[in-house]
């Protein structure tokens, strides 16, 4: 069964999908029961694969033996195997949090549903990482899409399903500007394999079908990733829904959608045409991401709900990812693909702690948690643990790639960029100090004066977990540095 883990990560979260709302009808808790052996299997597969693609190189699957370019392959080399685990353990770890956390913030009769949506969603994201086919992305792009915005409205807030709306409005502008990208690069080449698109592209550069291609894939992944400043469907998203939706979705739904666009950015148009013939789009994601980086911190500062904080927070992470891609030097783009593992770490943390504090007090103000890093510290030093990790504190994860991307600002004599990296996290410190001030250096109403203890140990266990990935992570960084490396050199060719 091996040979088949390429197709079976997809199929069996997708087959229990499918079960899941039916056994829920029977008892509430085998919904939860199907979603967690469906993430589990899927991790370990994923784990299975990434060790593969270690020790024997790529993997090609071609779905029913149909050989490419005619028939859809899925492939596994490095960087898939790499986005493809982080995805797979985290949509773990956030399925056993959600057990208690979602059945605290959604109506029990939709609990069956949502965990068949939620399952839907986890295979848009991971099908989106293992296909070869452009075409076959965009329809996983579209099932991760269709369930993320019927998450989002699942929110206990009034403004949940307004929030859902909003992103399902915005969202289906995106992915048309994409589907436009992908038939116009079909009526250019012919194909949708990916790795043929590659070949057959050069030669083509200065069509206008193909440029007009790029400017919408451009545009459409700008707005699935929230970069600034297409992002505005993000703020209200990660704020109202559930906590673990929110979890969920900050830490892998983004990276994915990033990950999308650096395929194509890669194994499609391939690097040398931004070096050679497409060089201002280079230097214009610098300026994007550049303001991205700056923005997002601003607003986050602004904000005085801790989760819409931590939305802006974002924001700003985004713009260190396309940084990196557009340096489009190997070190560079390694402190890009490393920041996907580490900006999915620190925001998994962050917004599962806010989770406990959430089914605890309800709480959502920072003004209202002093004194709460008594009343829960483990959930508390989760969150502080992360919130240094975002500063990028060294012996975290967060410096870790930070540092890579002022190495790669260096390697292109673009220095300028170094001080934009340093008052970012100068930024960050500002409003993450304010919450770390309010809950253990400050006691007020309302938490001061009440009995609070921390969350249940199944949402306890796997936000600290997360956390302590932070460190491990940041100070054992050779782990994965050495995957990140083969990937931004496979990726650049």
């Amino acid at each position: 069964m091996i040979k088949h883990f390429p197709v079976l990560v997809i199929i069996i979260p997708l087959l229990l999908a499918l079960i899941a709302p039916v056994a829920g009808r029977i008892n509430r808790i085998y919904s939860w029961v199907i979603a967690f052996l469906a993430t589990l299997f899927s991790f370990i597969i994923a784990a299975i694969l990434l060790y593969q693609v270690m020790y024997s190189g790529t993997i090609s699957y071609w779905m029913g033996g149909w050989e490419p370019p005619w028939g859809i392959e899925y492939v596994i080399d490095y960087f898939s195997a790499f986005v493809l685990a982080i995805v797979a353990f985290l949509a773990w770890l956030v399925t056993i949090f959600a057990r208690k956390s979602v059945a605290a913030e959604i109506e029990e009769k939709k609990l069956p549903a949502f965990y068949g949506v939620y399952l839907l969603f986890i295979v848009g994201l991971m099908g989106m990482i293992v296909t070869g086919d452009i075409f076959n992305l965009y329809v996983f792009l579209e099932i991760s899409s269709l369930t993320a915005y019927a998450l989002v409205a699942m929110g206990k807030s009034r403004r949940a399903p307004l929030a859902g709306f909003r992103y399902l409005v915005i969202g289906t502008v995106g992915a048309t500007f994409i589907l436009l990208g992908i038939g116009y690069l079909y009526i250019a080449t012919g194909t949708l394999n990916m790795a043929d698109l590659g070949a057959r592209l050069p030669g083509l550069f200065n069509s206008k079908l193909v440029i007009t291609a790029f400017a919408f894939f451009a545009i459409g992944f700008s707005i699935k990733i929230a970069l600034f400043p297409l992002h505005t469907w993000l703020p209200d998203a990660y704020t109202y829904a559930p906590s673990a939706v929110s979890a969920l979705m900050a830490s892998t739904g983004t990276k994915v959608g990033a990950y999308g666009f650096i395929r194509i950015l890669f194994t499609v148009f391939g690097v040398r045409v931004f070096l050679e013939q497409w060089v201002s789009v280079p230097h214009f994601l610098i300026a994007v991401s550049t303001v991205a980086i700056l923005m997002g911190s601003i607003l986050a500062i602004a904000q005085t709900n801790i989760k819409k904080m931590l939305a802006y927070s974002s924001i700003s992470q985004i713009g260190y990812i396309i940084l990196g891609v557009a340096l489009m030097n190997p070190t560079g783009l390694q402190g890009g693909l490393l920041h996907i593992l580490n900006h999915a770490l620190m925001k998994c943390a962050l917004f599962m702690s806010v989770g406990c504090i959430t089914y605890k007090t309800g709480i959502t103000s920072v003004a209202d948690l002093k004194g709460l890093g008594f009343k829960q510290p483990y959930a508390m030093a989760a969150f502080t643990v992360a919130a240094l990790s975002m500063i990028g504190i060294p012996l975290t994860v967060g410096f870790v790639s930070k540092w890579y991307l002022a190495m790669g600002s260096l390697e292109n004599a673009m220095w300028y960029l170094i001080p934009v990296i340093l008052i970012s996290s100068i930024l960050m410190l500002v409003y993450f100090w304010r919450v770390i001030d309010n809950i253990y250096f400050k006691a007020g109403k309302p938490i001061a004066e009440v009995e609070v203890s921390d969350a249940p140990a199944s949402m306890l266990i796997p936000t600290v977990v997360v956390a302590a990935l932070c460190l491990v992570f940041g100070t054992l960084a050779f782990i994965p540095v050495s995957i990140t490396e083969k990937a931004a050199l496979l990726l650049l060719g």
